[in-house]
């Protein structure tokens, strides 16, 4: 799909990938609405993109894994643009870590990685459908193909933000809905250190294991990456090119992979 003149939605747009991404759409002639929990942040970054592609977004606070927010998102872009062609549901929490992760926690985390994006599914795809076409992109993570050190909540989620985008792209691909799903691994934004931030070990081990295992990339490389693969309609948008062999290297033996994570775990909480 070429994004020129299309209309999209950015969650989590108020800084790293999803501030990026809102840039990158602008500077391709596409018209933004650019959404964040953080309304501030979403009006600064809708200032500066504005500053150099005059009246290309409009910004809102927003809780994106409440409906009814969404469907205000939704139409704010209906009223500033017109209908909404791509969706990208990039807002997301890092989560608790280990099992003292709370009921709430668990909740917490599986609406911002998860059900925000099955939400906004229910609202836009019946509209693409009866439209031919339109274009959900997800932000999962790496941790939704491997795992994540640390953090269970996050790990498990993730994997079902792909296991989302992958039944999305599965029943509604021939008809028009194209999916893409972005994981990758680091990436120099506030979640990234989130963990080595906590002061908790697990958190520092959680995030030396994803800073160690590959390069960390800027969120504007991730958003070149991203509009490359919605240019070609590819599903599978992996930044870090490595994801791919050790992905493939977990399905060939999934016992080794795993001894080889717990390894890898012990190694990175002896540095603690």
């Amino acid at each position: 799909m070429n994004v020129a003149q299309r209309v999209a939605i950015v969650t989590g747009g108020g800084g790293g990938i999803g501030s990026a991404l809102v840039a990158r759409l602008a500077r391709e002639g596409a018209r933004v609405v650019v959404a964040d929990l953080d309304a501030d942040s979403a009006q600064a970054v809708s200032q500066s993109v504005n500053a150099h592609h005059p009246g290309n977004t409009v910004s809102a606070g927003a809780d994106v894994s409440d409906t009814a927010q969404i469907q205000e998102l939704v139409a704010l872009a209906e009223a500033a643009f017109g209908p909404v062609d791509l969706y990208f549901a990039n807002a997301g929490i890092a989560g608790a870590l280990g099992l003292d992760a709370s009921e709430q926690d668990w909740d917490l985390s599986f609406d911002a990685n998860l059900r925000a994006h099955i939400r906004a599914a229910r609202l836009l795809v019946p509209r693409w459908l009866e439209r031919g076409e339109g274009y959900f992109v997800s932000t999962a993570s790496a941790a939704g193909l491997l795992t994540q050190i640390g953090s269970a909540t996050y790990a498990v989620t993730k994997h079902a933000a792909v296991a989302f985008a992958e039944w999305l792209s599965v029943t509604y691909g021939d008809r028009g809905v194209h999916v893409s799903c972005l994981c990758p691994m680091g990436v120099n934004t506030k979640l990234l250190f989130s963990g080595e931030d906590s002061g908790d070990p697990l958190g520092t081990a959680a995030t030396r294991a994803v800073t160690s295992a590959g390069d960390v990339l800027e969120p504007a490389e991730v958003a070149d990456a991203v509009l490359a693969a919605i240019e070609d309609e590819r599903f599978l948008i992996l930044p870090h090119e490595d994801v791919l062999e050790m992905y493939r290297q977990k399905g060939s033996d999934y016992d080794r992979w795993l001894r080889g994570m717990r390894r890898y775990q012990s190694s990175l909480l002896a540095q603690a």
